[in-house]
């Protein structure tokens, strides 16, 4: 998993790119834990673009929960942009799309 993160206008984009699983798990959380410790560079939003994500697991799916719930409580709101379509089945199931929304 690599994760690059790009600043524009106040918002994050983290372009995310392999697979968003147990292996890679501990390398998402602490990424966007060390990136909220730095929120001065976020003031509006953050953008998980996921379209070069090839799977995703329930791992990556409690790794998004929990990082939810740390972005919410300073305001700063999560959305999920471009998942591949075996990703976006998942990410539907769960109800995610309901706290952080789907852009294009």
């Amino acid at each position: 998993m690599e994760i690059e993160y790009k600043v524009q206008d106040n918002e994050v984009f983290a372009n995310l790119s392999g697979e968003l699983d147990e292996a890679s798990a501990d390398y998402v959380r602490l990424s966007l834990d060390e990136l909220l410790k730095s929120s001065d560079k976020i003031t509006s939003k953050l953008v998980l673009d996921f379209s070069k994500v090839s799977f995703m697991d329930s791992t990556g799916i409690g790794i998004l929960f929990g990082r939810y719930k740390k972005f919410i409580r300073r305001d700063i709101p999560i959305f999920i942009k471009n998942p591949q379509n075996h990703v976006d089945r998942i990410l539907k199931m769960t109800g995610i799309y309901e706290i952080m929304p789907k852009i294009s």
